[in-house]
């Protein structure tokens, strides 16, 4: 038996539904889900398995227009991504079609893409536009740019979904599994504990606090009971955040952590005693050690 293996990289713009696609195929949920662009920071791997074949996903943050050094890393980092890929697929939204946004990530794609790379063109959320409306778009997108294969896809109700990932298990080049079978991500399970809780902020806080605020695991204990006591700090960028964060007599910060908690126990199989605290770290946002914490590199931010 020949076994398959490689880097599959999902690019677009925010909100394309990356994270979900990604989800769906490797059938837990290890990247961040929001309606908030711009979620995705560290480049959290996902592996799916796929009869004898081992596809590793790269989720890298969505491509738009940088203005901040946070921004810049994060583009730097979904084209690195991208670069050391085996295939890439480009993700678009069905009902909003080929944007300004497209356009530039086509562009770049034709600078970047390594030669011989295998580039693939999924259009997601395809329940939203007539067929008619569909076709006329992958003709137009594939006029512009020549994807190996176009797939119709809805990510967050399956639809086309094992199409593509049996067409990427079979396009994947011959070689050994890169990681243990049962292993689904390679980020730490410290960092994805604090991608969850950062989830459930960004949901109940976008108004307020769209990107002023990180989440670290400061201490994880694996005790005696078959529980896990983990300890996070939030991170917030000014004093007025804290109390946002915190809400009425701490209601905001105790709903948070009961949603977390919830979901990281049910990551891990196991009870969880999850507490937060809150802390203001003025500069984050230019702290190069945050950016090691979020699997990105500070220097790209230049």
């Amino acid at each position: 038996m020949s076994t398959r293996s490689g880097f599959v990289a999902l690019i677009g713009e925010p909100n394309a539904g990356k994270s979900t696609l990604l989800n769906r195929m490797v059938g837990a949920k290890v990247s961040i889900v929001t309606h908030k662009v711009q979620t995705t920071r560290a480049r959290i791997r996902g592996v799916a398995m796929e009869g004898d074949a081992q596809i590793v996903f790269v989720d890298t943050p969505g491509l738009f227009r940088p203005r901040r050094r946070l921004d810049r890393a994060m583009v730097a980092a979904a084209w690195g991504g991208a670069a050391d890929a085996d295939i890439v697929v480009l993700l678009i939204e069905a009902h909003r079609g080929r944007t300004d946004g497209v356009d530039g990530i086509l562009e770049a794609l034709r600078e970047r893409a390594a030669e011989g790379q295998t580039v693939a063109l999924a259009i997601n959320k395809i329940d939203r536009v007539k067929a008619e409306a569909l076709l006329a778009l992958s003709a137009d997108l594939n006029e512009a740019y020549p994807f190996a294969r176009t797939f119709m896809i809805s990510a967050e109700r399956g639809h086309g979904v094992e199409d593509l990932r049996a067409w990427l298990a079979e396009t994947l080049p011959e070689g050994p599994w890169l990681y243990p079978e049962d292993q689904i991500a390679d980020l730490p399970m410290r960092m994805i504990a604090a991608e969850m809780t950062r989830e459930k902020l960004t949901l109940r806080l976008h108004q307020e606090l769209p990107y002023e605020l990180t989440v670290e695991t400061e201490k994880w204990e694996d005790r005696k009971d078959g529980s896990t006591r983990i300890d996070q700090v939030i991170y917030v960028a000014r004093d007025g955040h804290k109390g946002i964060v915190l809400g009425h007599k701490g209601e905001t910060a105790k709903a948070i952590g009961q949603a977390a908690r919830a979901e990281i126990a049910e990551f891990l199989g196991r009870p969880v005693h999850l507490f937060l605290h809150v802390k203001v770290r003025p500069n984050w946002l230019e702290d190069s050690e945050r950016y090691s914490e979020m699997g990105l590199d500070f220097r790209d931010g230049d």
